[in-house]
């Protein structure tokens, strides 16, 4: 029997696949397998859409609000649908036995493809294959082609296609299924479809175009309708061809000229060659990876799981200038309702900015373009400036929920929303580094400077003075660790606003002396005085910190009063395990962390402090840390990398790259944890790789595990290109820059100056040399 996509999966290392029973798993694998070009997601359901398939076909930014307590990420209508029923019986999965089943994700160009064979009541068998994908070329075109062979008999089959109105949002602890949009256009015009749905809350209307074609014998025939019947020869293979366009358009635009561009687009996809349209979208993703891909020498497992994870990062975001953001399950899902919490900028924006920068900067303008609705906010609350929401959607506003499901099941009120303040300060955190890291004077001046002063002005008001201890305290927060709300003076707040105060000081400063009009400018719509910019230093050099004689932070007041209970078991996956009599309510009596807090506070403000903090820091808290977020254990894996023990290092990061292959948190299926992906490849590149920023240079100094003989990788510094090849005793690099200038780099401890496109190996000297510099 002839594989017809054989072709596309031959590099072993670039395929992930699934095999054999896929009835447990189905949730899982319609994540792991998940589709997408940045502008649209969907799950990888099974075309004939088994019981208990959740299909998820999702735009990035669209959300609706009508039937929920907050918005959702709308699930839209299903256009992979593709049922077949052969002399009267189901063709899917659950309906029949098979003989054979695999799928097949090809990771390098974002093919997903099938091999089934089935087998009737009467023990007849049918060779079923599919090939599907989302263009990465053309970013509303998706193709699915079919080719399907009666093996053992003539066979009689009937094919209903079409766009499938039927899916809806799953719903959450209070809520139920709900639909986010109606039916307002449906019918069919010659060979093609159309439909045109209209979000419930009317801001969005979504137009669908589809075309069905099959061959047989080399023969083209164009079906008219989505529902019609062939009989098929023994042995005769006939090959179905679906192509489809979807795009939307807001209540403010014009739905004529969307439906008329979209029309455009579709024709040309529809008439054009599969293989034209194929090959477009492979070069397309040729030239993502080209930027992206990262290579381990000596770890092929682990090579092909970052491949994964750096895959799902590339189909869940594309620069729509600001449009957009990427939410706690990407495209893949429907976990936390697609919103954007902080995940985004410190843990998933890093990838794109040394990867993809003009993707890190629309994720930025996606915070700039709700800076009205944080000053809202802000005013609602009783401060100034801008306070960011919680959890975002598409305006701004904060979406936070009022209840959620606790680690034991139950159903609890939560206060994230009214007091986990921190993500104020780490957006101003993710501007200054994307500054940092590409030097994009005019995204500084027209946006940044901005950001900074307005997100200082919030802290300023939102510090309380304690005249007892001529400090200034941050009062009733919850920081990373939400086991423990309402705290006063979570180290991690703190010093993120001390810093954000200092930074707008700083950027204030480097304004008058190279954007003065700009910051006239500015100043004067923002109302902006030198005063307040003293007023910040001030309430700065007044923010507590609290630490012990061993310089260990304590993570909020009154926390080494709480009780320390003793880890002393841990599971397969290296994560601990608690006594089952500890009841989850019952964290917050304790010395329990969930996730990275005060570790995240030395990770991202590394250069603030010294070595015996951050390992004494350490010691201290990863005796108390559950990781019960997949947000913590690529911070660990990088402070056991800062404090020397790389075992543990591997431990940590092995499990965090591995959260999704393996399912390890027991909830893929609810769609893939974008920013835990994130964070792994911050624990290969900023740790096992030793690429990080020291105060503003670019410094590289490999620490990798044991085994692994080299990591290959490519990074965005300023205006250039750095093709790296690491290992622990020699750094080869190849630069290529946009101008013809020099940029510094410190390589094991010594300052470099390299001119345009330079090929240099440095080897590692001996420990304790002098730093220099070395002009190439």
């Amino acid at each position: 029997m002839k594989n017809y996509y054989a072709k596309y999966n031959k590099e072993y290392s670039w395929l992930i696949k699934e095999e054999g029973g896929v009835t447990t798993l189905q949730g899982i694998r319609e994540s792991q397998l998940a589709l997408g070009n940045g502008f649209l997601g969907s799950r990888s359901v099974l075309e004939e859409i088994p019981y208990d398939a959740k299909p998820g076909t999702y735009i990035a930014g669209l959300y609706d609000t009508v039937g929920s307590q907050v918005a959702e990420l709308i699930n839209l209508p299903n256009p992979f649908n593709f049922k077949m029923t052969v002399d009267g019986e189901k063709l899917g999965v659950i309906a029949m036995n098979t003989s054979e089943h695999k799928r097949t994700l090809n990771l390098r160009h974002g093919i997903l493809s099938r091999y089934t064979i089935f087998r009737d009541t009467r023990n007849r068998r049918y060779d079923y294959q599919s090939l599907r994908f989302l263009s990465m070329s053309e970013k509303n075109i998706g193709i699915m082609q079919i080719a399907f062979t009666a093996l053992d008999a003539e066979a009689n089959i009937s094919i209903e296609t079409g766009i499938d109105t039927s899916v809806s949002n799953a719903g959450t602890v209070t809520e139920g299924r709900k639909k986010h949009f109606r039916v307002k256009e449906l019918g069919q015009f010659k060979n093609e479809g159309f439909l045109v749905t209209e979000t419930f809350n009317k801001e969005y209307k979504i137009i669908f175009r589809s075309g069905f074609y099959y061959q047989t014998n080399g023969k083209k025939t164009y079906a008219k309708d989505n529902v019609f019947e062939l009989r098929l020869r023994k042995n005769q293979t006939i090959i179905f061809t679906k192509v489809f366009c979807i795009d939307f358009v807001s209540k403010d635009s014009s739905l004529e000229a969307t439906k008329k561009s979209s029309e455009k687009k579709f024709r040309k996809a529809f008439h054009s060659k599969f293989t034209r349209i194929l090959n477009n979208h492979i070069k397309a993703w040729e030239n993502l990876w080209s930027q992206a891909e990262v290579s381990i020498w000596g770890a092929p497992e682990v090579e092909k799981v970052m491949r994964f994870n750096i895959y799902h990062m590339l189909i869940c975001a594309r620069g729509d200038n600001g449009f957009s953001s990427i939410g706690a399950r990407a495209l893949t899902g429907e976990g936390y309702r697609g919103h954007i919490f902080w995940d985004t900028e410190i843990f998933l924006l890093p990838f794109y900015l040394y990867t993809l920068p003009e993707v890190a900067r629309s994720m930025l303008l996606y915070r700039y373009k709700r800076l009205g609705a944080a000053r809202i906010r802000a005013k609602e609350h009783g401060y100034k400036g801008a306070m960011f929401p919680w959890e975002s959607a598409a305006s701004g506003s904060d979406q936070t929920p009022d209840r959620a499901r606790d680690l034991d099941g139950s159903v609890i009120k939560i206060f994230t929303g009214q007091q986990e303040h921190h993500i104020t300060a780490d957006i101003a955190y993710a501007f200054y580094h994307y500054y940092n890291v590409t030097h994009d004077e005019k995204f500084l001046a027209d946006y940044g400077y901005e950001i900074f002063f307005e997100t200082a002005r919030f802290w300023a008001s939102r510090v309380e003075y304690n005249k007892k201890k001529k400090k200034y305290e941050i009062r009733n927060v919850i920081g990373p660790n939400e086991f423990h709300d309402n705290v006063n003076n979570n180290a991690f707040t703190n010093i993120m606003a001390k810093w954000n105060l200092i930074i707008a000081c700083k950027m204030n400063d480097k304004a008058k002396k190279y954007h003065r009009q700009a910051l006239k400018s500015l100043s004067e719509r923002i109302q902006l005085s030198e005063q307040e910019i003293k007023e910040w230093r001030r309430i700065a050099a007044h923010i507590t910190l609290k630490m012990d004689k061993k310089q260990v932070i304590e993570e909020f007041d009154g926390y080494f009063k709480k009780k320390f209970i003793k880890i002393n078991s841990w599971d397969e996956n290296n994560l601990p395990i608690v006594n089952k009599k500890i009841r989850a309510k019952d964290y917050k009596k304790t010395q329990f962390v969930k996730q990275a807090d005060v570790l995240m506070l030395l990770y991202l403000l590394s250069d603030v402090f010294n070595y015996r903090t951050k390992k004494n820091n350490y010691d201290f808290y990863i005796e108390r840390t559950l990781h019960k977020s997949s947000l913590s254990l690529p911070i660990y894996a990088i402070m056991a990398l800062y404090t020397g023990d790389r075992g543990q290092a591997y431990r940590f990061f092995n499990t965090s790259a591995h959260v999704d292959i393996a399912n390890i948190h027991r909830s893929t299926e609810d769609g893939i944890h974008a920013a835990c992906i994130g964070g792994s490849w911050q624990a290969l590149i900023n740790g096992f790789a030793g690429v990080q920023i020291e105060k503003e240079i670019l410094s590289i100094n490999p620490r990798l595990p044991s085994g692994w003989r080299k990591i290959l990788c490519s990074i965005h510094w300023r205006d250039s290109q750095i093709k790296l090849e690491i290992d622990d005793q020699m750094v080869k690099l190849r630069l290529t820059a946009a101008q013809n200038k020099r940029i510094r780099l410190k390589i094991f401890g010594r300052l470099y100056n390299i001119k345009k496109s330079t090929v240099l190996t440095i080897k590692k000297d001996k420990a304790g040399k002098k730093e220099q510099s070395y002009y190439l």
